[in-house]
Parts: C-alpha cells; structure tokens; sequence
C-alpha cells in the first residue's frame, strides 16, 4: 500500500547565488532523507548567478516540504514538481524572491488544474468584464510566476535532467 503513496518529481533551481548552492543541497537533503548532489551551471539569464536541477523520489506531499524549505530566500528561483499518484494530485510550486510561493494543482501531464469554484468566482466577480475575467484567471494560473520565470526556463533549455529513479 505505501507504495501507492511513493511519487517523483523535478526541482529546478532557476537561479542562486554560489555561496547559497551548498545550502540548497542541505535544505533538500533534510527533506528527502537522502544525500543530494545537484550540478550547477552557469545561468545565462543573470550570469552571476548558477542554475541546476534534479529528479527527486519521496512521499506524496514531499513537494509541499522542498517548496517551504526553499522558500522566501534571497536571490532563489525555483519550481518543484510532482507526480500524481493513485491516491494525491500532481502539483508544481513555483517561488520567486518579489511574488514568493505559488502552487498549482496539476494534471497527470503537468497541465494546472484551475478548481471549478475558483472558476465560478472569476466569473461572478468579473461582473461581465472580460479584461477582468482575464485578470482573474492569470492570478489562479499564476501568470505572474510564469512571466518572472520564463527567462530563467529559456537560459536553462537543453540542460540535462537525469531520471535516477523509477516509481512505480
């Protein structure tokens, strides 16, 4: 049964400091209960700055832990992925230092998932007002992370992600 439980993920750090790298990989260690090593590129985007990424394996909710642990640092950009399981929705964190943490429900191919309430509510308080109604639904897709990000996803295109485990 625990099993069921076991998912997988990415983390991309978009952006750090070199002096900070070693304190990403504690921070990740000490949730995942295993030793991390990730490497670190150049960040084209901002180039005093490093990037790297890795597949991380845990518990359905581990991806809620990796985001508080990193959040809120100065200078750290990142998204954490997970998997759904049989039992839990996927979802993605997204955190830059001026808008802080997002976090999206996500389907099984990554796309987010926008509850039907908060739909509903977009609609309502629109009061028929497109532009509004527009506004509103890029704050639940979290537009804004997007926008920020977008640069630092582009400068870390082609970099390699290796699958080190294998769930399920």
């Amino acid at each position: 049964m625990k099993q069921q439980n076991t998912t997988r993920g990415v983390i991309f750090i978009h952006s750090v400091t070199p002096a900070v790298q070693p304190h990403v990989e504690w921070a990740v260690t000490s949730v995942l209960g295993y030793p991390v090593h990730i490497d670190w590129t150049k960040q084209p985007a901002v180039p005093q700055m490093n990037r790297g990424e890795m597949v991380w394996t845990g518990e359905a909710g581990t991806g809620a832990m990796l985001a508080s642990a990193l959040g809120g640092w100065e200078h750290l950009r990142f998204e954490i992925t997970e998997e759904a399981t049989p039992v839990s929705d996927g979802g993605r964190w997204s955190c830059t230092p001026g808008l802080g943490i997002f976090y999206a429900q996500t389907d099984c191919v990554g796309n987010v998932v926008v509850p039907e309430n908060r739909i509903r509510a977009a609609i309502e308080q629109s009061n028929g007002d497109a532009a509004e109604l527009k506004r509103l639904l890029d704050i639940a897709l979290g537009q804004a992370w997007d926008d920020e990000l977008e640069v630092f996803r582009y400068a870390g295109a082609g970099a390699p992600v290796r699958w080190l485990h294998r769930v399920g």
